[in-house]
């Protein structure tokens, strides 16, 4: 990880350095915080963060189902974020939100726990790397279900609910691959470690919906919609696993991974191997909508103001 020079805490603009809590936080010990991850890009426009107030919405839901009510309204948390970004003077970043139960109460009661809110933001590139977003990646089917409904809130984008993916990344990485996909508790196709995923299968792209036990992907709204704008029918389903296996094609998308193409699964290649015709295309599409360059989609960028000093 690249340091930037300063990370935002509770209203105040801190040195990167010096964005310390104490050992006996309530969400080091519980796992009681949510976050987002969010990118900015050096787009036509210029620095301009993708679809902002929707992870901002998403935040302040995920805290919502969590019973963290958050100190700021989310007009501060979106204007401190472009300040930041300004200040540690990045044109291209990405951007951790993340809300969380302070120091001050100990046990797994946590109301009186203090609400503490932080923002970083720092040069990372693509989660799966360069590599994998133009040849496509090789997964494999974790042995780990993904989180229950039953159990936990899928929907919620929680700090102690990624224990779940990383069991699977862990698990995926000493077997020799790249990325995991987890089945819900129904043993369905749910989604990667920290990606929505979808199937092409006879022009058509299928991907699993909201029953499925998926996080409502910020970056799955705008491919759906990308997809759809480009003629593709997409189909929200219940997936069976061996439909991994006989589609056409696989990608997945995610902040983090952007939109990258599997090419193999369970050392079954996915089609010819090679990322596909429907998956470039909504690729190409993807990228141009994150970089600025399609005027349809500009409204999905939220610009750094020049006073930020850029």
């Amino acid at each position: 990880m690249k340091p930037a020079d300063l990370i935002w805490m509770n209203g105040d603009f801190v040195p990167w350095d010096e964005a310390k809590v104490h050992v006996l936080t309530h969400g080091l010990h519980y796992g009681t915080g949510v976050f987002e991850g969010v990118r900015c890009y050096d787009t036509e426009i210029g620095p301009a963060v993708f679809r902002h107030a929707d992870h901002v919405d998403r935040l302040y839901k995920s805290a919502e189902l969590y019973y963290m009510p958050i100190p700021y309204e989310p007009e501060q948390i979106r204007q401190a974020t472009l300040e930041l970004i300004g200040r540690n003077g990045l044109r291209s970043c990405y951007i951790r939100p993340l809300v969380f139960r302070g120091y001050g109460q100990m046990g797994l009661f946590p109301l009186d726990a203090p609400v503490d809110v932080c923002i970083a933001t720092w040069e990372w590139g693509a989660y799966l790397g360069e590599e994998g977003k133009r040849d496509g990646v090789r997964a494999k089917v974790s042995s780990w279900e993904r989180i229950s409904p039953a159990s936990l809130i899928p929907a919620a984008k929680a700090c102690g609910q990624y224990l779940n993916s990383i069991l699977a990344k862990i698990e995926s990485h000493k077997a020799g691959y790249e990325e995991a996909i987890l089945l819900d508790h129904n043993g369905y196709v749910c989604e990667g470690t920290g990606e929505n995923i979808y199937l092409v299968r006879d022009g058509k792209i299928h991907t699993p919906s909201m029953t499925n036990s998926i996080l409502d992907g910020i970056n799955r709204r705008a491919a759906i919609q990308i997809a759809t704008d480009l003629g593709y029918e997409v189909v929200e389903r219940n997936i069976d696993r061996s439909e991994l296996y006989l589609s056409d094609e696989i990608f997945v998308t995610g902040t983090a991974a952007e939109l990258t193409p599997i090419r193999e699964v369970d050392d079954h290649a996915v089609g010819t191997g090679k990322p596909g015709p429907v998956t470039r295309a909504v690729q190409d599409a993807f990228e141009d909508a994150l970089h600025g360059r399609t005027e349809r989609y500009r409204d999905w960028l939220d610009p750094v103001p020049i006073t930020a000093k850029v």
